[in-house]
């Protein structure tokens, strides 16, 4: 690497070498001869060495060069590994010189883990345009909102123009539909030339759907022992598995090294099955800390319905492994006591969400080995309160709270303001470490909906799927209003789930907007400097739905909330004691939803 010149030396797919040759490499144990297919003409053969490795370094293709391997039968299909994908998951892949794009921001180093502030993103309905190169003009809003890392949606390449993410097959190819490889380096040159972080959702649980032709040359990729949502599970822990976790490492060091990404969000990391030694997710957390991690803040962020807190162990203070995770506990309790709702996940959260709220806030998780209900008695999580507040992400509002609703309606539209703005108030200034969802900072209203763009016989199954998978809910007992719930493959779905950026300079939003950023720079300028080594919280006081919850923060200061999340008012046995940093200049009674923080130094 040159110094604003920035590559990943990958094992397999098309690499280009010093001396102006590309070479090709694929792994197929399936398949006793490969063919490599140049621009749609040129046919060379790969040679085979050993544990079904093909390979060839020819100089008759080079960047920009398409290519396809072809199998025995006839059968032409893309480079699992492939770095760019513009023809969809289907065509050719691309030749990529990752050593084309010159970075601006090449000194950057990210930023300690104690000062991020995620603000999660889907680069498609980000933007009118939905591009790479148009959300670059939005950074600055976010960096005066008091943003300090983005968090991009999965982009891995997947079929149509329009999806989530979760359903790419092309693991190491950005999404075609949002610009090129080089586009979405400027957008995280750009990003971190303002002092932003960008982190990325990484998706190592399944393949999608359609696009996915591992099984014709590897079937080795996914073993039958082992079952997930979406069939058989990737190959982690039997026979053959070390080209399996290969690619997913790889894959990780990939979008860190190449593309200089400072942290990734593992999607549902409690669907990746492996019971070997050691488990992926410890092995990928060493490599990345090992490679990467030395001269760099480099960040791991889980989602674990498990609530494996032994992932998130310290070493002196610093991850052994995975840096924090998504706190679903904080989002349901709170949420419950928002909006009323009690259906569903969020049953297992109802029956005293307030207590559920401040064991979140003191010890992060609510569930520490505790029974679910939800889950016929079964018992999950594990001890959480030994680990220090930015161990988790709180947030009220993320893509999948919000897509996963039938409508795909936002907290704002679901709760009164008052609720809102004092859950805000907590989540913005607990020690824990805070999300929001794009245009959450001005309390948007559009909808963010779940979408695709299948074609044929899948797009109907995901259509019905949606719609059945809500059958059981009381308030779609009626097939009319079943029917109602969007097509998720419907362009109109996603052109609704856009952000309004209209709304930022009208009311109520312009208010929202100042409430977080006053929220932010205080955050920044009074609590963050305080949160390394910082504890966890100790519930002080608790009288219906009034409580006060304080930590002990770097050098002895000692923050404290008191707060009342119910109708009339409470008041606290005694007066916190430091300076108040929010809800004014004395105690007294708190009044219905009501935040106020108090700092002694």
């Amino acid at each position: 690497m040159t110094e604003n010149r920035f590559t990943h030396s990958m094992p397999f797919g098309a690499q280009p070498q010093a001396g102006g040759s590309v070479r090709f490499r694929l792994w197929a144990p399936g398949v006793a001869e490969m063919t490599l297919e140049i621009d749609g003409s040129t046919r060379l053969p790969m040679v085979r060495e050993e544990d079904g490795w093909f390979t060839l370094a020819t100089h008759e293709a080079a960047a920009g060069s398409a290519y396809r391997f072809i199998l025995p039968d006839g059968l032409a299909v893309p480079d699992p590994v492939s770095r760019w994908q513009p023809d969809g998951v289907h065509g050719p892949s691309r030749v990529v010189d990752p050593a084309s794009y010159a970075w601006t921001a090449s000194a950057w180093r990210g930023r300690p883990w104690h000062e991020t502030v995620l603000y999660e993103l889907h680069v498609g309905t980000f933007t009118p345009e939905g591009t790479y190169r148009a959300a670059i003009e939005r950074l600055d809003h976010l960096a005066a909102a008091g943003i300090t890392a983005v968090e991009l949606m999965p982009l891995a390449e997947c079929p149509g123009g329009r999806n989530w993410g979760y359903d790419g097959v092309q693991l190491f190819a950005p999404r075609s539909a949002y610009g090129t490889p080089d586009d979405l380096k400027a957008l995280i040159d750009a990003a971190h030339g303002r002092g932003l972080m960008v982190f990325l959702d990484v998706v190592y649980n399944h393949f999608g759907p359609d696009g996915n032709y591992l099984h014709a040359y590897a079937p080795g990729f996914f073993t039958e022992r082992h079952k997930t949502p979406w069939g058989a599970a990737i190959n982690f822990d039997g026979a053959h598995a070390r080209p399996v976790r290969d690619f997913m490492i790889h894959n990780a060091l990939y979008w860190l090294e190449e593309y200089r990404i400072d942290g990734l969000r593992l999607d549902a990391v409690h669907a990746i099955i492996d019971d070997s030694s050691p488990h992926i997710l410890e092995e990928l957390a060493r490599r990345v800390r090992d490679r990467v991690g030395r001269d760099r803040h480099v960040h791991l962020v889980l989602e674990n319905e498990h609530n494996a807190a032994r992932l998130l162990s310290r070493d002196g203070g610093e991850p052994r492994f995975h840096t924090a995770q998504w706190n679903d506990d904080y989002h349901h309790a709170a949420h419950v006591l928002a909006t009323g709702e009690s259906g569903g996940y969020y049953s297992d959260f109802a029956a005293d969400p307030i207590a559920g709220l401040c064991r979140a806030l003191a010890e992060g998780f609510i569930y520490q080995g505790g029974p679910s209900a939800l889950r016929g008695g079964e018992r999950r999580g594990e001890v959480s309160r030994h680990l220090p507040p930015p161990a988790f992400v709180n947030f009220l509002q993320n893509h999948d709270q919000i897509g996963n609703r039938a409508f795909g309606e936002r907290l704002t539209v679901l709760a009164p303001p008052d609720r809102v703005e004092a859950l805000l108030t907590i989540t913005l200034l607990a020690p824990s470490i805070p999300l929001l969802f794009m245009g959450e900072e001005w309390g948007e209203t559009n909808p963010f909906a779940f979408f695709t763009d299948f074609d044929g016989d899948l797009a109907g199954a995901v259509r019905e799927g949606r719609r059945r998978e809500f059958a059981a809910f009381p308030e779609f007992a009626d097939p009319e209003r079943r029917a109602r719930i969007p097509d998720p493959n419907a362009a109109e779905t996603a052109v609704r789930s856009r952000i309004d950026w209209g709304k930022v300079t009208q009311e109520p939003f312009a208010s929202r907007l100042a409430l977080v950023r006053r929220l932010l720079r205080l955050r920044a300028e009074r609590i963050v400097p305080l949160l390394p080594g910082a504890g966890g919280g100790e519930v002080l006081w608790r009288e219906g739905a009034g409580f006060s919850i304080a930590w002990t923060l770097a050098g002895g200061a000692r923050l404290t909330l008191a707060a009342h999340l119910g109708d009339g008012a409470v008041t606290p046995p005694a007066l916190p004691p430091g300076e108040v940093l929010v809800g004014g200049k004395a105690i007294g009674r708190l009044s219905g939803w009501t935040a106020r923080w108090f700092l002694q130094s």
